[in-house]
């Protein structure tokens, strides 16, 4: 493939057909495609809407080059958001997760290094001294013991670790935010997602509908790729769109400054461990309160959002969430351990 040509039809604002994405990212996980050139492809994207061709192209070569792991046995939910807010706010999702899983629902996580912010999902867990890895056994043993596993992206698709260094000079959104949430190794069957605008919505609403999803894709009118309880919030799932208010979840409006994450990734990860062990801020935990109901709603089609909510509290005031992920780096720590033999 001639990387010049392809730079050049996009440079002319025209699209790529759908093998012509997935032949780009073949190229640049050959090597062969020098940094400066893989920096203005993605800034070309940056320039226009990226198409749903498109985007299945390049999740096509990333599925294909994927380090395979089945783990759809324990029929799991992963909650992702694309990044790229410019929010920076502590990682909502990720501690979600360990919300979800304590309540009893298997989670299977996949994220990244931050790209665009201070702290993302990978440098938490690693945080907590977790080796990463693609061992099936071992992540079946973590499902097994605590109902979370994390797959670190990188490990799991070539192409991603190809780009990181680009991606993390550039510093702004990309379409790799897009593409990460539809890669989860596992493809599992419940993903809730959240996105930076309404546009996304409907671009992820189409692929997912498309594949027989359950999904809530969920966004915050005033830009935030979660349910920040900073504003409205719309969900939109395979029941239809809604849009909620802070209050229809009994919560107060939380400002956007409550949220923040801090300015080392160490401040990041303080916070996540507080909110699991339900010492956090009200603001802090209520906005994770909020993502983890919805997460669970996405299994539990059939229970009102109240009930979720309900099931959320239990768990994280109850300290279930907090003993998953005393479990989850007791288990996640052996692997370490066991590398030491």
């Amino acid at each position: 493939m001639n990387m010049k040509e392809i730079l050049y039809q996009l440079f002319d604002y025209q699209y790529l057909s759908r093998e012509q994405a997935r032949e780009v990212l073949f190229t640049i996980v050959k090597g062969d495609v020098p940094e400066t050139q893989i920096a203005s492809l993605i800034t070309s994207f940056l320039m226009r809407s990226i198409s749903v061709d498109e985007i299945l192209g390049f999740r096509d070569a990333l599925l294909e080059m994927r380090v395979q792991v089945d783990l759809t046995d324990y029929d799991p939910l992963d909650i992702v958001g694309t990044g790229g807010d410019g929010k920076n706010t502590f990682n909502i999702s990720t501690t979600a997760c360990f919300v979800v899983a304590g309540a009893g629902y298997p989670v299977v996580k996949h994220g990244n290094y931050g790209a665009t912010s201070i702290s993302g999902a990978s440098n938490v867990i690693e945080s907590l001294g977790v080796r990463f890895t693609t061992d099936r056994d071992q992540l079946r043993r973590s499902l097994d013991a605590c109902g979370l596993a994390y797959l670190h992206a990188p490990l799991f698709s070539p192409a991603l670790k190809a780009v990181a260094p680009v991606r993390k000079s550039l510093g702004v959104r990309n379409f790799f935010n897009v593409l990460g949430p539809l890669v989860n190794p596992v493809q599992p069957r419940h993903q809730m997602l959240g996105v930076y605008n309404l546009a996304m919505s409907r671009l992820y609403s189409y692929i997912y509908q498309a594949e027989n999803k359950r999904f809530s894709i969920v966004h915050s009118l005033d830009g935030y790729d979660e349910i920040s309880l900073t504003d409205r919030f719309k969900v939109v799932s395979n029941r239809g769109e809604q849009l909620f208010s802070p209050s229809d979840l009994g919560f107060d409006a939380i400002p956007q400054e409550a949220l923040y994450g801090g300015d080392t990734p160490e401040e990041a990860s303080q916070i996540f461990r507080r909110v699991l062990a339900a010492e956090g801020t009200e603001a802090q935990m209520n906005a994770v309160l909020a993502n983890a109901a919805f997460g669970i709603q996405t299994i539990e089609q059939q229970k009102p959002i109240g009930e979720c909510l309900e099931i959320a509290k239990d768990a994280l005031y109850g300290k279930k969430a907090l003993r998953t992920l005393e479990k989850f780096i007791e288990i996640n720590q052996e692997l370490i351990t066991s590398d030491k033999r």
